[in-house]
């Protein structure tokens, strides 16, 4: 073994910062794309950022298929499974995302055999919906959503019986300490590329006043950087048959929204801070696939119980709304709002 680290979906928002975190520390990087048409584009990306790229190869393996694990996964020390689907309009089954997430973490997990530790990307959805509730709740990683809950969204769902079955494969095959899952919030920070994932459509919306009223929902915020900082300490912290919560402070759409003002002045007058009825948001919800995905966070103030990831990985984190507005920057620079 060496020191060679695995990134699947290195093409990703996350995946990049991740793999540029490990070629920053001197870890040899392979990372999977589905095309290696993606490989020059995503060099291109960590070297402009000022990684050392000579460590950095990429092979082809798709989570929908088996070919290409095996010799992906060989010869490296350390798994970051970070690759999931995830699109901006979730589909109308709720199972219909978990096939390509589960049985593609399946794949990792058993083409991982001969590895020191998965490092997992979940996200805190597996976490936020035990049950139907309102108000401020602390969210802890001993929370599970409850995939059969009917307001849980399709990515909600999958996420969940994704985790749920890395984690019975590696405690069958005992080894359930050589995984470890970090459970993100919001995703929010600088991109490294225009290919700004899913999570920065958030704030691509209200910068572009998508909507004239801003849903009564919260999301509890984290910065891409401090993600992949614990995607990497998870490697070698003890951490084994952990689940690490990664998020910062937990902001309102409304208060995000007069934060993007406050800090683009001249941008303020299409940046809705008018909050949205409950009604009105169950309402749009009938036809509008991008409130769909919001309606079970209605009135919900998820508050994200960090201390067990602070206390085994040393991880700080930046504040949520620092890491929204350089999200902001970016978008602006690259001309994407």
């Amino acid at each position: 073994m060496n020191d060679r680290v695995l990134v699947t979906g290195i093409s990703g928002f996350i995946a990049k910062h991740v793999a540029y975190e490990l070629l920053m520390r001197g870890y040899a990087v392979r990372g999977t794309v589905r095309s290696l048409d993606k490989a020059d584009a995503v060099r291109t990306a960590l070297e402009a950022a000022g990684a050392p790229v000579a460590g950095l190869e990429f092979v082809k393996a798709d989570l929908t298929a088996d070919d290409g694990w095996q010799a992906a996964a060989d010869g490296c020390r350390f798994i970051q499974h970070v690759a999931a689907p995830f699109p901006l309009v979730q589909p109308k089954g709720r199972e219909d995302l978990v096939p390509a997430a589960r049985d593609g973490v399946l794949r990792v997990l058993k083409a991982a055999d001969g590895a020191e530790r998965v490092v997992l990307t979940s996200s805190i959805v597996a976490m936020l919906y035990p049950n139907d509730w309102r108000g401020k709740r602390l969210i802890t990683p001993a929370d599970w959503t409850d995939p059969e809950w009917r307001q849980a969204t399709p990515y909600a769902v999958a996420k969940t019986r994704a985790e749920r079955a890395a984690w019975d494969y590696m405690a069958n095959i005992g080894r359930k300490d050589r995984l470890v899952t970090v459970n993100p919030g919001l995703v929010l920070g600088p991109p490294l590329d225009s290919d700004i994932g899913t999570s920065l459509e958030v704030v691509a919306l209200l910068m572009r006043g998508a909507y004239p009223a801003v849903p009564p929902v919260a999301f509890a915020l984290v910065d891409v950087r401090d993600v992949a900082a614990i995607h990497v300490a998870a490697m070698t912290a003890d951490v084994g048959g952990q689940r690490l919560i990664a998020a910062d402070e937990t902001l309102s759409m409304r208060q995000m929204a007069q934060g993007l003002r406050d800090a683009f002045p001249d941008r303020a007058s299409r940046i809705p801070v008018t909050q949205m009825p409950g009604a009105a948001l169950r309402f749009l919800s009938l036809f509008d696939p991008a409130m769909r995905t919001i309606v079970g966070d209605l009135n919900k103030h998820p508050i994200a119980d960090t201390q067990l990831t602070r206390k085994l990985t040393g991880a700080t984190f930046r504040r949520g709304r620092d890491s929204m507005i350089e999200a902001a920057q970016a978008l602006i620079r690259m001309g994407l709002v």
